[in-house]
Formats: C-alpha cells, sequence, structure tokens
C-alpha cells in the first residue's frame, strides 16, 4: 500500500498502551503528522519562552517592533516569510500564533473534555434520573446555537484569551459526553463489570478503575479532533477582535493580511492558512490512526 504501513500483528506480552503506539508509528503517514505536530509544538514552546522574556525584560519584542522602512518585503534572506505592513517578521508573528493556538487548544481542551466525560460515565452508568439530567443538559446546550454561545460567553468574560478559553470549553463537551455515554451503556453490561459487582466493589470503584479505562480512546481520539476545532474557533473569534487582543494570533493575522491582497501582498495570509491547513490536517489524520489503533472493536476485527 502506498503512504500507509501494514499493520502489525499483535505481540504477546504487549501491553495496550505500547501495542497501540507501535501500531500508530508503523504507519508513515502518522509520523509525518507527528513530525508536523512536533515542529509547530516546538514552535509553540519556543514562542512561548520568548514572550515571557521579553515580558520580563519590559522590552518590545521584536514581533511587535514597527519598522516602517521594511514594510511589505517580501520573502527573502532577510525576513524567510517578508514583513507584513508595519515592517514586522511574519514568521515570528506566525510562531507566536502558534503559541497562542495551542494554548487555546490544550485550555479548552482540558475544560470540555473532563467535563464530556465525568457527565457521560455518570449518565452512561447510573442511568435512570442521572441519565435524564445529563441527556437533558448535553441537548439543552446542543440546542443553543454554537457561535452565539460562544460569542456571548467572550463578551460576558470579556474580551482576550480568558473568554476564548471558557467560551470554547464550555460548548465544545456536549459531543464527548455523549461518546463516552454510549460507550459506557455497552461497557457496564460486559462481564467483567458484572465480576466487580459480584465482589461487593463500590460504584465509584467499578466506574473509574474498571470501565474508564475502556472508554478512554473515546476522549483521546475527541482531544485530537477537538483540538484543531478549538484554534479554528480561536481563529474566527480574533478575526472578529474578540480574541487575542494586541497579539499576533492566527485569527488578528489573517484579518490584517486579507486587506492587503489588493496590494500584491500574499506571502502573509498564504503563511497563516498554510500553518492553519498544516495542523488541523495533521491532527485529524493522527485521530483516525489512533481511533483505529485504540478502539477494542476495531482491534479485535483485525485479529
Amino acid at each position: 500500500m502506498s503512504g500507509e504501513a501494514e499493520i502489525p500483528e499483535p505481540r504477546a506480552g504487549v501491553s495496550f498502551g505500547r501495542e497501540a503506539w507501535r501500531q500508530v508509528w508503523a504507519s508513515r503517514v502518522s509520523r509525518a503528522c507527528l513530525a508536523v505536530l512536533a515542529v509547530f509544538f516546538l514552535a509553540a514552546l519556543w514562542g512561548e519562552a520568548a514572550h515571557a522574556w521579553y515580558g520580563w525584560k519590559d522590552i518590545t519584542p521584536p514581533w511587535q517592533a514597527q519598522d516602517l522602512a521594511a514594510r511589505y518585503l517580501s520573502p527573502g534572506a532577510g525576513h524567510w516569510l517578508g514583513t507584513d505592513g508595519l515592517g514586522r517578521d511574519v514568521l515570528l508573528r506566525l510562531v507566536q500564533g502558534a503559541r497562542i493556538a495551542f494554548q487555546v487548544g490544550v485550555v479548552s481542551s482540558l475544560i470540555a473534555i473532563p467535563i464530556g466525560v465525568l457527565l457521560g460515565c455518570l449518565g452512561g452508568y447510573f442511568g435512570g434520573k442521572m441519565d435524564d439530567f445529563v441527556v437533558w443538559l448535553s441537548t439543552t446546550f446542543a440546542s443553543i446555537p454554537g457561535l452565539l454561545f460562544v460569542l456571548a460567553i467572550a463578551m460576558v468574560v470579556g474580551k482576550g484569551l480568558l473568554g476564548v478559553f471558557l467560551a470554547i470549553g464550555l460548548t465544545t463537551w456536549v459531543g464527548v459526553c455523549r461518546l463516552i455515554r454510549a460507550e459506557v451503556f455497552r461497557q457496564k453490561e460486559r462481564g467483567y463489570v458484572r465480576a466487580a459487582r459480584a465482589l461487593g466493589f463500590s460504584h465509584a470503584r467499578i466506574l473509574f478503575r474498571h470501565i474508564l479505562p475502556n472508554v478512554i480512546h473515546v476522549a483521546l481520539v475527541s482531544f485530537t479532533l477537538r483540538f484543531p476545532a478549538a484554534i479554528g474557533t480561536e481563529v474566527f473569534l480574533s478575526f472578529l477582535g474578540i480574541g487575542a487582543q494586541g497579539e499576533p494570533s492566527w485569527g488578528t493575522m489573517i484579518s490584517s493580511a486579507r486587506l492587503r491582497l489588493w496590494q500584491g501582498v500574499w506571502w502573509e495570509l498564504a503563511a497563516v492558512t498554510a500553518a492553519i491547513f498544516a495542523v488541523v490536517l495533521a491532527f485529524n489524520l493522527l485521530g483516525d490512526a489512533l481511533r483505529d489503533a485504540l478502539d477494542p472493536r476495531l482491534r479485535t476485527a483485525q485479529d
């Protein structure tokens, strides 16, 4: 097969996690996705360190320093991705945009996924009134137009990244909750759960020590899908002027670069678009590979 390595045969005595990682690593597409994400992640770490250092020194960082004599320089040796309308280096601003994008993806996922996992586990395991409450709550959140809800939360909390974190995190847990709930419904009728109940284990131990490890793959795959979705939402909010304020996020870069296309200044918009495309595509392809490797049903079918 072109682009994909054949799925290796499972080895006896190897843990589930190591076997899943071996299967993911066996794919050339997955390795390429991991390499792309590693580059952006390292760029985001460097951007975070540089942002903290310049803030500590109280110095204007180079990605914010204006040089009107160097406006609209095309990509070249001095500026690999050119400069913008204020003479600021596009590459440095792109790295800072990666820092903000990864912040939004990680923090919003750390808000949405625990809420979705907890509610999904409680509703799927206990059923009855608890499940009715979970279904009512998730249906209520799902019935609210997502964009309006995000805008409302962002406007109440205030412009800036905090509003973006809360807005995205509090509006994207519904899908995770539904997936976890359905999987817990299926798992709680399995033999190992009945055996645990017969041994007198508490509900908390059965749910979080026995069932949760068997459904956690849903949360991991959801993370790889929610991460690029959160980045896209942040880009849109920053484009509208609600997201990152006074910082070079990818959304603000797109908002300013689109006004210069008529002048033939294409490199800033092209660089940001390529970066967003690469990150989103890498996460989506990696999510597919993780689903194939971590979903017990697919692994059983392959065996």
